[in-house]
């Protein structure tokens, strides 16, 4: 899976740390983006497990509204991972720089959003 971004860089590093991965690749902006354009790779470290998840820069990104609203940016995915301990994970959620969505529609999850807006889960 790979997330659109405004701000690649920033968002893979977020994730890296929520996730514990590692960034494995990374690419510059291409012609004619600016500066902070880029598309990073995330994997599990060494002996983990987990899908790779990408990072590339959007020039027209829009941040997507949670939940859906008629006329507005929908989120396209969310990622949904899976915890043992859900109030420790939203703390850890938290610390590494995200959001409690204000509309939690399940008791046993909670809908956090990453720093450019993009809802995830994280359930039980």
């Amino acid at each position: 899976m790979t997330v659109g971004t405004s701000q690649p860089r920033e968002l893979a590093r977020f994730y890296a740390r929520l996730l514990g991965y590692e960034v494995v690749e990374e690419e510059g902006p291409g012609p004619d983006e600016p500066e902070h354009a880029a598309w990073l790779l995330l994997q599990p470290p060494a002996g983990g497990s987990g899908p790779g998840v990408g990072f590339e820069y959007e020039r027209s990104y829009v941040r997507p509204v949670w939940p859906s609203e008629p006329g507005a940016q929908n989120a396209s995915q969310h990622l949904d991972i899976k915890v043992d301990d859900l109030s420790a994970a939203v703390e850890w959620a938290l610390a590494c720089g995200a959001v409690e969505a204000a509309y939690q529609p399940q008791g046993d999850v909670r809908v956090m959003l990453d720093p450019d807006g993009h809802p995830f889960c994280l359930y039980l």
